[in-house]
């Protein structure tokens, strides 16, 4: 049987000029210079140069008032607009953070605190990795065609050294000899669960019998349920067997370049910032449409009614955009001043231990703003510091209390796990269980699996890696 009954919703719509304005916000600045050039050649009522030859009360009263006068006749698919505007071209400084997979490990590698021997034998394995990110070759082989090409005389441990370093780079995987080393360096980089810690099982006992799906011996010989056996099965099979192709390697055809949103001043400790943007124009209408609307008595009154309609929409489209544009560099520039004043000690003199926990609510709740807007603030959009180019997200942290009850942000908590093991004996050096006693003597109370995370991130590798004669 068919029941027909009324149903009340309230529903939130958003103007116009709302979404208008929540596109652009998420828009970094490069991105809305095309936007609003692209808008300014599709627009023939934006106009980015002063008409000298017009007074400002002319046009108003040429393109409103003429419009209204037909406005109750034009159809309402005639209303319809583009969510676009109009932009000078500004100068900018450009900063390219592409970078392909070799240089990614190479830059990573200069991060870590090798000898030049050292060095150089980890550059030459970079360069032996395949296009998958696997080192393919024995290491007595390597060891030859370094002593035989590069001049470098090194030793089979020393080599298998610094295949171990590489293999704390990111993507998780890289520097593997083969597919099961590379699924067990992704899964020992993983939080230790129950599924997790039986998928290294499998791998390291029974890769044979993995590779050949025999789940029966599997869960005999491990003593694993069908569900243990399951759970674990679907911690490997999500893991990536090429790591290398997580990395573009064409760096010079795609290389993105940063252009910052703001730009940071330092006036003697007086903190400011600006936005190196285009100024927003005021609206005018092009002459040649205000001289069809004055001109237009000769013409049918359907002909009036449709130019009439053609410039309200075109007129409508540019209004709205520059009300967005407006809004958008008030939302950018207020919740970029919350940030400043938030984080201001560590603007001083980009030092990560100052600063302070930060989450998208805490600048929400400064500004007004819904975290979703701050979100979208902060996502793509750059900062230019006297100690260098930062995306804003950099700035968001999650923290704890140490010892004293005061919040402390992770970025904190890296440098001090850093500088313990800057500090550690080289021929003893500290494993995770022993930096969780240190840490804790600093005053830090961490998990062991939290240390041995911060430790990857870091790119710290384990305790024997560090072991130095």
């Amino acid at each position: 049987m068919l029941k027909q009954g009324l149903e009340l919703k309230q529903t939130q719509k958003l103007s116009p000029l709302q979404i208008q304005t929540i596109k652009l916000i998420e828009l970094p600045v490069q991105d809305l210079e095309q936007r609003v050039r692209a808008e300014l050649e599709e627009n023939p009522v934006l106009d980015d140069t002063p008409d000298p030859g017009a007074r400002d009360d002319d046009q108003k009263d040429i393109s409103m008032e003429q419009i209204r006068e037909n406005e109750d006749s034009i159809p309402s698919y005639r209303l319809k607009v583009n969510n676009w505007g109009k932009d000078p071209r500004p100068e900018y400084n450009t900063f390219s953070v592409h970078e392909s997979f070799t240089q990614s490990l190479e830059n990573q590698l200069g991060f870590r605190d090798l000898s030049d021997q050292e060095r150089s034998v980890a550059l030459f394995i970079i360069g032996s990795l395949d296009e998958s990110g696997y080192l393919r070759r024995d290491l007595d082989s390597l060891v030859d065609d370094m002593a035989f090409r590069a001049g470098v005389q090194t030793s089979r441990e020393q080599v298998e050294e610094m295949l171990g370093v590489i293999q704390e780079f990111e993507p998780v995987g890289v520097g593997a000899r083969d597919l099961r080393e590379c699924l067990l360096l992704q899964l020992r980089a993983l939080k230790q669960s129950p599924d997790v810690r039986n998928a290294e099982r499998i791998l390291e006992k029974e890769f044979d019998e993995f590779s050949n799906k025999h789940f029966q011996k599997i869960m005999s010989r491990l003593s694993l349920t069908q569900e243990e056996l399951k759970a674990a099965m679907a911690r490997i099979v999500r893991l990536n067997p090429y790591p290398g192709g997580q990395v573009d390697d064409s760096y010079t055809d795609q290389a993105q370049q940063i252009v910052p949103d703001f730009v940071l001043e330092d006036n003697d400790g007086n903190l400011s910032f600006t936005m190196p943007r285009f100024n927003i124009p005021e609206l005018r209408v092009n002459r040649k449409y205000a001289d069809l609307l004055l001109n237009s008595q000769g013409a049918s009154e359907r002909e009036q009614k449709e130019a009439a309609a053609f410039v309200k929409q075109k007129l409508d489209s540019a209004k709205w955009f520059i009300e967005a544009l407006k809004q958008r560099h008030n939302t950018l520039s207020k919740t970029m001043q919350a940030i400043l004043d938030y984080q201001y000690d560590y603007f001083l003199d980009g030092d990560e231990s100052s600063l302070k926990p930060m989450v998208l609510k805490d600048i929400a709740a400064t500004t007004g703003f819904d975290i979703s807007t701050i979100s979208r603030v902060v996502n793509s959009k750059y900062i230019e510091t006297h100690f260098g180019i930062f995306p804003l997200k950099y700035f968001f942290s999650e923290g704890m209390e140490n010892s004293d009850g005061d919040e402390i942000s992770t970025r904190e908590l890296k440098k001090a796990l850093q500088e313990c093991v800057d500090s550690e004996d080289k021929k003893k050096p500290l494993t995770d269980e022993q930096l969780v006693e240190e840490m804790g003597r600093r005053g830090y109370k961490l998990a062991r699996r939290t240390i041995a995370k911060y430790r990857s991130q870091l790119g710290i590798p384990l305790a024997r890696w560090r072991k130095e004669l």
